[in-house]
């Protein structure tokens, strides 16, 4: 299962302290795994960051509830989009990474 967060800029430090909250908790999003970019290096709004994370539906809602006070969850069409620029971007470091033991 895969889920797109927006937060707005602002709200950085209360994001990072969720963020990097319990690092060895097995519930952690540290152990969940999430991505995360700032809207500026998407191409997309400046005052946004953008967290995704891939995995079990039952770490999606840990998710969901840790994040709930700094950060909305996307959908539709926004989410995709999102989606696409984190997918494009992960496929373009792998295959720089690759060309280096050719």
């Amino acid at each position: 299962m895969k889920r797109v967060y927006e937060c707005d800029l602002s709200k950085k430090k209360d994001l990072l302290k969720i963020l990097e909250a319990d690092k060895f908790a097995t519930d952690s999003l540290e152990r969940i795994g999430y991505k995360f970019r700032e809207g500026a290096s998407l191409g997309e709004d400046k005052s946004k960051i953008y967290i995704y994370v891939s995995s079990s539906e039952e770490n999606i809602k840990k998710a969901d509830e840790k994040l709930k006070p700094v950060a909305t969850v996307l959908s539709g069409e926004k989410e995709k989009k999102i989606l696409d620029k984190i997918s494009a971007e992960d496929e373009g470091a792998e295959a720089g990474f690759g060309s280096m033991f050719s």
